[in-house]
């Protein structure tokens, strides 16, 4: 291949290195680069100049519920039937599901059983108690067999009172296999089905209350240093461009996690926030201001896939300049690196700017 033809390919290469450089050192030499032929371009031009700049972190949090519960049956036994289904709402005290009573049933009987007994020893004791009474009444028998009568129907009497007692608590474990919510929500998850063994502390439904949402997120030491109870926060749908809804820090943990070395903060949703319980959310902290250099959004142009604005030097030249962005807000970019106080900037018809364009315009200051 003959030299002539590698011109123009070093040409370039040599020219994306050489603003590469510029861009990465965040140097602000204008890159050589080929003029337009010394076309004008009318366009309005804003000399930069520093201002106050919000601080924001974001940080990723999940909306749940703040009063949740996951129910279990306070009996051993198989659960006969499952009443609800994830995703329904229910009320207080509305059945749930139902567990197999046949263990509790026979526990009853037995219990009947045994006061039964029970009374009957006392019918036997009462009658002795009072025969004896008699009897030693009228010094027929001695005190001791009369002590040992008596013992005998104190004991007859209490173990009916254990008896019934007994019996009362079997006939209470009833109404536990019918199963209730203890709050008016959603089933949220359905951890057996019918047929399953119930068992205590094995949960059956997790219900969640609608009434009080929450965003619940990690924010790091630096973050948790500068937020406290009562801010309010934007929270915004991750992955759908919509308003934020203003939330309300109700929570900062103090404890960080021993292994992230985050803490927790939980944020307080207003109602009709359009949220649900599991969404996933961005979270927008604001930490005060810094200097720092904005531009209108309009500034902005975007040339081979590289974000950038047209700097206008000291005899009008428009020089393509790569700038690194941060937020958006209120219609002004904030320039992290590219530009320099001082320097002026196209802010409008940069669609039909290009580089070495030389601009006449209204300048802003």
């Amino acid at each position: 291949m003959k030299t002539e033809s590698l011109t123009p390919f070093l040409r370039a290469g040599l020219l994306g290195l050489a603003m590469s450089l510029i861009y990465g050192c965040g140097s602000h030499e204008e890159p050589a680069a080929a003029t337009t032929g010394g076309r004008t371009v009318t366009a309005d031009t804003l000399t930069v100049q520093p201002s106050a700049v919000g601080i924001r972190v974001e940080s990723p949090g999940t909306v749940v519920s703040e009063d949740q519960v996951q129910v279990a049956s306070r009996l051993m036994g198989y659960i006969r039937e499952i009443k609800v289904k994830e995703g329904q709402s229910v009320k207080a005290g509305q059945l749930l599901f139902v567990v197999d009573p046949t263990d509790i049933q026979g526990q009853v009987g037995q219990a009947r059983a045994g006061l039964a007994q029970a009374e009957a020893a006392l019918a036997d004791a009462k009658i002795d108690y009072e025969r004896f009474g008699a009897l030693y009444q009228e010094q027929a028998i001695p005190k001791l067999q009369w002590d040992k009568i008596r013992l005998q129907y104190e004991v007859a009497q209490q173990q009916v009172a254990a008896a019934r007692a007994g019996l009362g608590l079997a006939s209470g474990q009833m109404r536990y296999a019918s199963v209730v919510a203890p709050i008016s929500g959603v089933v949220t998850m359905k951890m057996a089905n019918a047929g399953d063994l119930a068992a205590p502390g094995r949960p059956v439904l997790a219900i969640e209350s609608l009434k009080k949402l929450q965003v619940r997120t990690e924010v790091s030491s630096e973050v948790f240093a500068r937020i406290k109870a009562g801010d309010t926060v934007d929270v915004v749908r991750d992955g759908r461009e919509a308003t934020p809804v203003s939330g309300t820090v109700a929570q900062v943990v103090p404890a960080a996690d021993p292994v992230s070395h985050t803490h927790l903060v939980k944020i307080d949703l207003p109602a009709g926030s359009g949220l649900a319980s599991g969404n996933f959310v961005r979270v927008a902290f604001s930490l005060g201001d810094r200097e720092g250099l904005r531009v209108p959004a309009a500034a902005l142009a975007e040339r081979a896939g590289i974000l950038g604005v047209f700097v206008v030097d000291a005899q009008g030249i428009a020089r393509y300049r790569m700038v690194r962005t941060g937020a958006t807000a209120d219609g002004q970019v904030d320039i992290q690196s590219g530009l320099a106080a001082g320097e002026k900037v196209v802010i409008s018809n940069v669609a039909g700017l290009e580089n070495g364009d030389k601009v006449s315009g209204g300048a802003h200051d």
